[in-house]
């Protein structure tokens, strides 16, 4: 069991959100879901350089402000290893939009993310990066099945 370090950004335009709809192999463990821009972190980079460095080699976009909201522990998520993400929003950025290898990029009426095929975890998440402060929280699955969640918000 290991632990990997990873970021999670959600680019906001007014009342829309930037959603990744993965694709590529069906064996993936994010395959057919929608989520928001990220990755690992590399040897000796910050979680504020990885946002920035993945939402440009997902999106094309080059983030001009991005705000920490959260960061989340997914335990034994992909079955071994330990996740720990930075969840960042990014409020201002420059460029336009083009796909990646990751997946196809869309523009989503904020409202409506909860109604995109999204980890359930996702659900719970989402709403808390539009409340003030950042939270901490830890989400429990099983076998890529969502079972709980602990949270707690520093304002």
């Amino acid at each position: 069991m290991g632990v990997k370090l990873a970021t999670l950004a959600y680019v906001r335009d007014g009342d829309r959100t930037l959603m990744l709809r993965r694709g590529g192999d069906p064996d993936h463990l994010h395959a057919g879901k929608w989520n928001g821009l990220g990755g690992k972190l590399e040897p000796g980079e910050s979680p504020d350089a990885c946002v920035r460095r993945e939402v440009l080699e997902e999106s094309g976009l080059t983030v001009e402000e991005a705000v920490l909201k959260g960061f989340i522990t997914f335990p034994a998520f992909d079955g071994s290893d330990d996740w720990h993400v930075w969840v960042y929003l990014v409020t201002r950025f420059s460029g336009t939009p083009t796909p990646s290898r990751e997946g196809d990029l869309f523009w989503v009426p904020t409202a409506e993310l909860a109604d995109l095929p999204l980890w359930e975890g996702d659900r719970h998440f989402l709403p808390w990066l539009d409340q003030p402060g950042v939270f901490t929280a830890t989400f429990y699955y099983e076998g890529g099945a969502y079972r709980r969640h602990e949270v707690r918000f520093h304002r």
